[in-house]
C-alpha cells in the first residue's frame, strides 16, 4: 500500500471552554492509503492529548518516520501510546480492505451546548433544528452560578427533551453530591439522561460509589478514553454508561472485538474530528453504540466547514 498524509487546521466558530481551558484550533491528519489496483482508503487522526492520546506533534512525527510504501504488518503494528494513529491507519486500512463502504445509519445526534448562560438561546435554536438531547459543560465556573443557569435551562427546554451534564472529572466529591442532589429532584420536570464523568479517572471507586446512592445515572468518560482503561473499568466492575470516542480509543477492529464480546452501554461521541474521521466513527456508533441513546456528535456548529 503506498501512504500518504495531509496536515489540517480548522478554527472554532467560538472557543469550546472546558474544564481544560479553551480550545479554539482543532489540528489533526487526513491519512491516505492505496493498492495496487488504484483502490483508496482514508482515515483521520484527530488527537486529544489532555484525554489522554498522543499530541498532534506525536502523531505527525509518527507518520513522517512511516515508509511510503506499508506492509498490513505496518498498519497493525502501532504502539498503544498513538491510540489516535492506530484509529486513523486502522479506519483507512478497513475502508481500503472493504472496497465499498456504505453510509452509516446511526440514531439520534446529542447538540452540545456552550458553557454558562448563552446555553439557554443555544438550546433553543438546537431545538428547531431538531435536537431533542442535549449535553452542556459544567465544572468550568463556580457551582453556585452553573447551578442558577442549570434551573433555567431546565425551565426552557421542553420536558420532551433530554439532558445530560459533563464536568470533564472537574469536580470535588463534594460538588458531585450536590449535583445530583438537584438533579434527582429536578426529574419530574425534565429528564437528566446522566451526569457525566463528575471526578477524575483515578478517582473510579467514589463514582462506583456514588452510582448506588443516587437516582440520577453517572456516565464515565475520561476514564475509559482508550481500549486498555475501558477494559480496566468493566474488569472493576462498571456496569453504567461508558462515553467511548473512538478516534482516540484505538483500532477499530479492536474496539469492535470488545464491544462484541462485553454488552456495554455505550455512547459514542465526537472529538471535533473533520468528516473523514467523522464518517469513520458513525459507522462503528452505528455498529456498536446503544440505539436508545443519542450519540455526541451534534458538534457540526463548533467548527469551520471542512476545507
Amino acid at each position: 500500500m503506498e501512504f500518504s498524509y495531509q496536515t489540517y487546521q480548522r478554527s472554532f466558530q467560538q472557543p469550546l471552554q472546558t474544564r481544560y481551558g479553551q480550545w479554539s484550533i482543532r489540528r489533526g491528519l487526513v491519512v491516505t492509503l492505496e493498492d495496487d489496483a488504484g483502490n483508496i482508503g482514508q482515515g483521520e487522526i484527530a488527537p486529544l492529548s489532555w484525554f489522554g492520546s498522543e499530541t498532534w506533534e506525536q502523531a505527525q512525527a509518527y507518520c513522517q518516520q512511516l515508509p511510503r510504501q506499508l506492509t498490513d504488518a505496518h498498519i497493525l503494528s502501532i504502539p498503544d501510546r498513538y491510540p489516535a494513529c492506530q484509529f486513523g491507519l486502522g479506519s483507512a486500512w478497513e475502508v481500503l480492505h472493504q472496497k465499498s463502504v456504505s453510509a452509516p445509519v446511526f440514531p439520534e445526534i446529542c447538540g452540545l451546548l456552550p458553557t454558562g448562560s448563552p446555553a439557554l438561546s443555544a438550546a433553543s435554536k438546537l431545538w428547531e433544528q431538531g435536537y431533542r438531547t442535549f449535553k452542556w459543560k459544567i465544572g468550568v465556573d463556580v457551582i453556585e452560578q452553573e447551578q442558577a443557569i442549570f434551573q433555567q435551562l431546565i425551565e426552557a427546554l421542553p420536558p420532551q427533551a433530554l439532558l445530560r451534564l459533563d464536568a470533564n472529572g472537574g469536580l470535588t466529591y463534594e460538588s458531585v453530591c450536590r449535583w445530583l442532589k438537584l438533579c434527582d429532584q429536578v426529574t419530574d420536570t425534565l429528564r437528566i439522561e446522566y451526569l457525566e464523568q463528575p471526578l477524575l479517572p483515578k478517582q473510579l471507586s467514589a463514582m462506583l460509589s456514588l452510582s448506588q446512592q443516587f437516582q440520577t445515572p453517572l456516565a464515565l468518560d475520561e476514564s475509559v478514553a482508550t481500549l486498555s482503561q475501558l477494559q480496566y473499568c468493566v474488569q472493576q466492575g462498571w456496569n453504567g454508561i461508558f462515553v467511548i470516542k473512538p478516534a482516540i480509543c484505538g483500532y477499530p477492529h479492536r474496539l469492535r472485538q470488545f464491544c462484541q464480546a462485553h454488552p456495554i452501554d455505550a455512547v459514542f461521541s465526537s472529538v471535533f474530528e473533520s468528516e473523514v474521521g467523522r464518517q469513520a466513527c458513525l459507522r462503528l456508533a452505528a455498529e456498536l453504540s446503544n440505539p436508545q441513546r443519542a450519540i455526541g456528535f451534534g458538534v457540526r456548529h463548533w467548527l469551520s466547514p471542512d476545507e
